[in-house]
C-alpha cells in the first residue's frame, strides 16, 4: 500500500513539506524518537504560512527552540505549547516573554469525567454535522 493512506484526507508524513504552507494550525501529537527529535527545525517553520499557528502537544524536543524563538519575535508564527525543551522552563527562559506564544502546563491525563464528556462532543458534533450545521468549537 505504499503511497496510500488510509482514507482520503489523510496524507503520508512525506507530504508535510508539501502541507506547510496550506495550513492555518499545525498540530504535532508526535512520539519523541530519532525521526522526530528536533524535526520542528528552521526550514519546517519557513514553510509554515504566515500568521498559521504551531500546536505542540509532543514533546519539547520535537521542537528546535531557538528557530521557534526566532519566528515568533519576528511576529510570523504564532505558537501555544504545553511542552517545551529545556523542560521544565526555567523563569528567565525567553519563550515566557517572547510574543504570539501560549505556554499552558502539560496536564492531558485521564479523568473519569473524560469519556462522558468527549460522548457528548462526539455526538452533538456527528447531530450537527449530521444536520448540516456548523461544528461547535471551531477556532477561526
Amino acid at each position: 500500500m505504499v503511497g496510500r493512506t488510509a482514507r482520503p484526507g489523510v496524507h503520508a508524513q512525506a507530504e508535510l513539506a508539501e502541507l506547510l504552507p496550506e495550513a492555518d494550525v499545525v498540530v504535532l501529537a508526535v512520539p519523541l524518537d530519532d525521526v522526530t527529535t528536533g524535526m520542528v527545525d528552521p526550514a519546517f517553520l519557513a514553510r509554515m504560512k504566515e500568521g498559521a499557528l504551531l500546536v505542540n502537544v509532543a514533546r519539547g524536543k520535537v521542537v528546535q527552540t531557538e528557530a521557534l524563538l526566532a519566528e515568533l519575535s519576528s511576529g510570523r508564527l504564532r505558537a501555544a505549547l504545553d511542552v517545551t525543551d529545556p523542560e521544565p522552563l526555567p523563569p528567565a527562559h525567553p519563550l515566557w516573554k517572547v510574543p504570539g506564544l501560549l505556554i499552558t502546563p502539560h496536564v492531558g491525563g485521564n479523568s473519569t469525567a473524560f469519556l462522558p464528556r468527549a460522548r457528548r462532543l462526539v455526538g452533538s458534533q456527528l447531530d450537527r454535522l449530521s444536520r448540516g450545521e456548523a461544528l461547535a468549537n471551531q477556532v477561526a
